[in-house]
């Protein structure tokens, strides 16, 4: 990389926002994590970012929000000049019934799913046209491609975001600048937890013909590809990361 490079990743404390964090780090991009509430663990993270070699900051707010959206935004920009990667990862999944859902659960859902992606992208944008050069990866997941009872709002925004992924790619690809989705499948988080069996999770192991639930830094290895010099020609795709899962 000829000079460093910025990267945003929400939701970047744990999982697979960690593991985009450290893998963009491990890759010559300074990095911004965004958090809604755990500062702690977002500064854990920032500092094995620092172990590799980057230069980090943390910006905490909650991406639900445009004005925070923006905040965040800003930011990165005041601190590093402008943000070249845009990786939006942060979201909710919380299951809940279709018709036992108040308009304030479906609107939190759909905002920090959805919109979050929309306002952060056009707070960053700017920065990448001035450039000439910008990735934006955003993730849909597989409530996008089969939907999901009891996460209807979260199949809704993330249908959505694969639609926002395909059109950004058309307006903004003559401008170097790529935008596509990652679909991850069943992916077993970075906390102890993880490691505990149970039913549900055999059931969902058992549909993935790897045998085996991925992991987040498998994940994040999708997302180091689309933002390096080697994934420029890819543009308003969806790749999914899911072990063959059937989709």
């Amino acid at each position: 990389m000829a000079s460093r490079r910025t990267a945003l990743i929400t939701g970047g404390g744990r999982n697979i926002g960690r593991a985009c964090v450290l893998g963009l780090a491990e890759d010559g991009f300074d990095v911004v994590l965004n958090g809604s509430s755990d500062r702690v663990a977002c500064e854990k993270v920032a500092q094995e970012a620092q172990k590799l070699g980057a230069r980090t900051l943390v910006v905490m707010g909650d991406v639900g929000q445009a004005e925070d959206c923006r905040r965040i935004a800003d930011a990165a920009i005041q601190q590093f000049g402008a943000v070249d990667v845009l990786i939006n990862n942060a979201a909710l999944r919380p299951n809940k019934p279709f018709l036992e859902m108040s308009e304030a659960e479906w609107r939190r859902i759909i905002s920090v799913d959805l919109d979050a992606a929309v306002w952060l992208s056009r707070a960053c944008l700017p920065g990448m046209l001035n450039k000439g050069w910008g990735r934006i990866v955003n993730f849909t997941g597989m409530n996008a491609i089969h939907g999901h009872a009891g996460r209807t709002p979260v199949s809704v925004a993330k249908h959505g975001v694969w639609g926002l992924t395909k059109a950004l790619a058309m307006e903004f690809g003559p401008k170097s600048i790529t935008t596509n989705a990652i679909s991850p499948g069943p992916i077993a988080p970075d906390t102890p937890e993880a490691n505990a069996s149970s039913q549900a999770r055999a059931q969902t192991v058992a549909r993935v013909p790897l045998g085996r639930m991925g992991t987040p830094v498998e994940v994040a290895a999708a997302a180091r590809l689309l933002v390096s010099e080697a994934g420029a020609y890819i543009n308003g795709q969806m790749i999914q990361v899911n072990g063959g899962a059937e989709t």
